[in-house]
């Protein structure tokens, strides 16, 4: 084990409340396998990716895996040269395009295809990609990323992979960048007779292979990521409900360890139908209704496979039995279940084009947990614990990472980034608009990938307020903008922000000691007076500092 997993696994056990995703690369300098990772150069920019379909066979045992995926692609200009993605540990066996094998070369974690001829903007074309080898295996997913093998109870595997920041080309051929993802993709994974594969989207057959193996082919039918294609393989038990959902009945199937299914059915009973229904009022209806909605036991505690999420949270509320607001009010659901399940709004739906914008896939989700408690306990109570959670924002580095270097930003765009849209909820000062806003979100800019600029643009048109300067505090800087205020002669105060960004004019509410009802003022970076003796300051619905 190296020094930077064992930090991170010493981490996992000191400090519980840093809980999400991969571990976050903090290196101050990048290498050439960095930007070919992260850049969207012309070599992968030539081409738009339609269709995967990998076909994969796990061999358990062997902890082997070996298959091909199908590209079906669109050239969006003239090239004889493309780049494709898969970890060098891994072994490509060929590349076949128009019944010939390719040249390639590898650098890294990247795959140089030479083609034969000149394929034409617009055309479109496939080629396929067979390869084989062992996998990562991860020693603490889900955060180092990589394959879970382990066994139930009985005895029997149960396998599973989670790859957000290590990346799907860790275990399989891919366009691993964001902002390209295929508009479906059919996931074939064949495994040992008496396990059951479950996967993304809908089943669509069983096939009963030769070699005492089956098949199970799963269809998805809308634009998905990279990191949310998965599989989870065990001998699992299946029971299912329904969702009388916005556009109509939402199927929702549930796949857990036998030993589990009196547990599962009792907590997924009490959890989903709620999350369902407050996310769906906030966010609008379930962005994949036509791949239906699944849990899936899995081996690890969570991530967000979008239409088949996994659960590893034991069957118990909060996260792991915890409340990580300290409020008492994240006790009264399962964490796992509602956190990865608004993600196939904020993140599978909405999803970055580059990872250094993972805020937008994090702190929109972590704020849905407030608006789930605004939802069961009413809207004061989903501001505590969006407030409690704070306990645990470093402000060490900006929440927005550097772009094209396949680098996230700081782990604060979990708690801060929801501190953040709670702040401009409260300036925004509207529920109806703020709803209308994360609708719209969902709506306009669902099934695509999007930057910070376009989010942030949409919001100041539908807010009809200018919040640029207000996200670039709280993104681009480490620093909590803080509010001064003072005593000046004849009973005025005078107060004025003290922050980062030049110019920033956020409105704030206070209590006068001459008023009986809280109003809001609109500080500026230069002083301002009014008349009063005292002031006391919003500081749960404002992520501020105050100094008096």
């Amino acid at each position: 084990m190296n020094i930077r997993k064992l930090f991170y696994l010493l981490l996992f056990f000191l400090l519980p409340l840093s809980i999400f995703s991969q571990p976050l690369n903090q290196k101050s300098s990048f290498t050439r396998a960095d930007t070919l990772r992260g850049m969207l150069s012309t070599l992968r920019s030539c081409y738009d990716v339609n269709f995967y379909h990998l076909d994969v066979k796990v061999n358990i045992d062997q902890k082997f895996i070996a298959g091909k995926n199908l590209f079906k692609i669109t050239a969006t200009q003239e090239f004889d040269k493309l780049q494709i993605d898969l970890f060098d540990n891994l072994k490509i066996e060929k590349i076949t395009f128009e019944d010939k094998e390719l040249s390639f070369k590898r650098e890294y974690n990247a795959v140089f295809i030479g083609f034969p001829r000149v394929i034409k903007k617009d055309e479109k074309t496939n080629f396929t990609v067979y390869y084989s080898g062992n996998p990562v295996v991860a020693n603490n997913a889900p955060w180092d990323g990589g394959f879970v093998f382990t066994k139930d109870k009985a005895g029997k595997p149960w396998v599973g992979v989670a790859c957000q920041g290590l990346g799907a080309s860790s275990w399989w051929p891919t366009k691993d960048h964001q902002s390209d993802e295929p508009d479906s993709m059919l996931i074939s994974i064949a495994v040992p007779n008496g396990l059951m594969d479950v996967s993304n989207g809908r089943l669509r057959s069983i096939e009963k292979l030769d070699n005492q193996y089956i098949k199970y082919n799963w269809f998805v039918s809308n634009p998905i990521n990279n990191y949310d294609v998965t599989l989870n393989i065990a001998d699992y038990a299946h029971f299912n409900d329904e969702f009388a959902g916005e556009k109509g009945k939402l199927s929702l199937n549930y796949f857990v360890l036998k030993e589990n299914l009196p547990k599962a059915k009792k907590q997924f009973g009490e959890n989903v139908k709620p999350m369902l229904k407050c996310f769906e009022y906030w966010f609008g209806p379930y962005p994949f209704y036509n791949d239906g909605y699944k849990l899936v036991e899995s081996p690890y505690l969570g991530m967000e496979h979008q239409s088949a999420v996994a659960y590893g949270n034991g069957y118990k509320n909060g996260y792991r039995g915890r409340d990580l607001s300290g409020t008492g009010l994240g006790l009264k659901w399962d964490y796992i279940i509602v956190h990865e399940s608004g993600h196939e709004w904020f993140g599978n739906n909405i999803t970055s084009k580059d990872i250094a914008d993972m805020w937008i896939h994090e702190a929109f989700t972590m704020y849905s947990e407030g608006l789930f408690v605004k939802c069961t306990e009413g809207k004061d109570a989903g501001a505590r614990y969006i407030a409690g959670v704070r306990e645990n924002i470093e402000n060490d580095i900006p929440i927005i990472g550097p772009y094209n270097v396949n680098k996230e930003g700081s782990g604060d765009m979990y708690y801060k980034g929801a501190n953040m849209l709670q702040t401009i909820r409260s300036v925004i000062d509207n529920d109806e608009k703020w709803r209308e806003i994360l609708r719209g979100l969902n709506k306009d800019l669902g099934l695509k990938t999007t930057t910070t600029e376009e989010v942030i643009n949409y919001m100041n048109l539908k807010s009809g307020k200018n919040l640029t300067k207000i996200f670039d505090q709280y993104l681009r800087y480490t620093e909590i903008p803080v509010l001064e205020i003072k005593n000046s002669k004849k009973g005025l105060l005078s107060y004025r922000w003290k922050a980062s960004v030049t110019g920033l004019n956020m409105p704030v509410k206070v209590k006068l000691s001459n008023k009986k009802e809280w109003e809001y003022i609109n500080p500026a970076t230069e002083w301002k007076s009014i008349k009063a003796k005292s002031m006391a300051v919003d500081t749960i619905n404002f992520y501020i500092k105050t100094k008096f």
